[in-house]
């Protein structure tokens, strides 16, 4: 493959970010069709359920996609759902060569295959580190794993999360919470505890300033079933309590208990049934150290302000140590000035 190639199909990877958050629980994919070095259509996946990205690209290219060649991020789909196979749409609009980054990860799709038993020319493995970069947890979830779980966290200089009464508002500036509220929304599902519940009575949606923008599932942990009935997040229907209750529960689920707690991994198992690839944990420091010590963590977004609160509740209540190898390590992803405040990006050793 040459640096033209190189160069359209980073397009389409940015072109795939697009729909970061408004396409879950389908994969973020971009499309550049090119005819004579000249970019001729391109597209996005917008919205599950909508045209994906081959064939809005083909829509804008129209006839000149014959004899044309179509760069995509993912490896296009070979199956029916509630839209048509992008392989076949490729094939029919007459595309002669088609370029993509990454596989699809359920090994399901054929696309790679029907190409090339259709005489179209298929190349891959250019970017694809950088285009699976986009769906970490549609990958994994799709290989027989589980979603990507994502952890919140804001707090002073010195780890308080909140006063020792339990006031919280606002230890973070607008500009870090408005960030916050973006992976919200590329998030499938929000999951806290029914303490913050009971405590905050938070709404648990991602408030931007953008129309396309699609909620996450409002997820619970509650055992007993404690979730007021007037309680924010039952604005909708889209919420799920996840307890231990014996007794039906209107949007519930069963989980086990594991150590009088329920069982975390039968949660994000559960979340996975359901279509999720990406999970937000935004919860207080008993259920934060809970997902911690589960090794269920792969990323830490964590908002430091530039203030010390001395005395408070930790942003993640793990205990006492007995050991220094007994810590959670961490490695450092990203680290960025959000307003007043730090946003860190790290990642728990064990994850690796």
């Amino acid at each position: 493959m040459s640096l033209r190639d190189g160069q359209f199909l980073a397009r389409a990877i940015r072109l795939a970010a697009r729909g970061r958050l408004s396409c879950a629980p389908n994969p973020q994919v971009g499309c550049v069709i090119v005819r004579g070095d000249v970019i001729v259509g391109e597209g996005w996946h917008q919205r599950a359920g909508q045209a994906h990205a081959e064939v809005n690209a083909l829509a804008m290219a129209g006839d000149r996609a014959r004899g044309a060649t179509a760069y995509v991020s993912l490896e296009p789909c070979n199956h029916q759902g509630r839209t048509g196979p992008c392989s076949q749409a490729l094939i029919k609009a007459g595309i002669k060569r088609v370029v993509f980054a990454a596989p699809d990860a359920s090994g399901a799709s054929g696309g790679a295959q029907a190409l090339r038993e259709a005489g179209v020319e298929v190349s891959s493995g250019l970017l694809q580190a950088e285009a699976a970069a986009l769906n970490p947890g549609f990958h994994r979830r799709m290989s027989g794993g589980r979603p990507w779980l994502r952890m919140k966290l804001a707090m002073s200089l010195d780890g308080r999360s909140a006063l020792p009464d339990g006031r919280s508002q606002w230890i973070t500036g607008a500009q870090a919470r408005l960030d916050g509220h973006r992976w919200r929304a590329r998030s499938c599902a929000m999951i806290t505890g029914v303490g913050t519940v009971l405590a905050d009575d938070p709404q648990m949606t991602a408030r931007l300033p953008h129309d396309s923008v699609q909620q996450p599932l409002r997820v619970v942990l509650d055992r007993e079933h404690r979730t007021p009935r007037d309680a924010r997040l039952r604005a909708d229907e889209h919420y799920l309590i996840l307890h231990a209750s014996r007794d039906p529960v209107r949007n519930g689920q069963s989980l086990p208990v594991c150590d009088e707690r329920l069982d975390l991994h039968a949660a994000v198992d559960a979340l996975a049934a359901r279509g999720c690839n990406e999970i937000l944990v935004e919860a207080g420091p008993t259920v934060s150290a809970a997902f911690l010590r589960a090794e269920l963590v792969d990323e830490v977004i964590i908002y430091a302000a530039p203030a010390l609160l001395g005395q408070g509740l930790p942003a993640a209540e793990l205990g006492v140590l007995d050991d220094l190898d007994a810590r959670i390590r961490l490695d450092w992803l990203d680290s960025r000035r959000i307003g007043d405040d730090l946003r860190i990006i790290a990642r728990p050793q064990t994850r690796i």
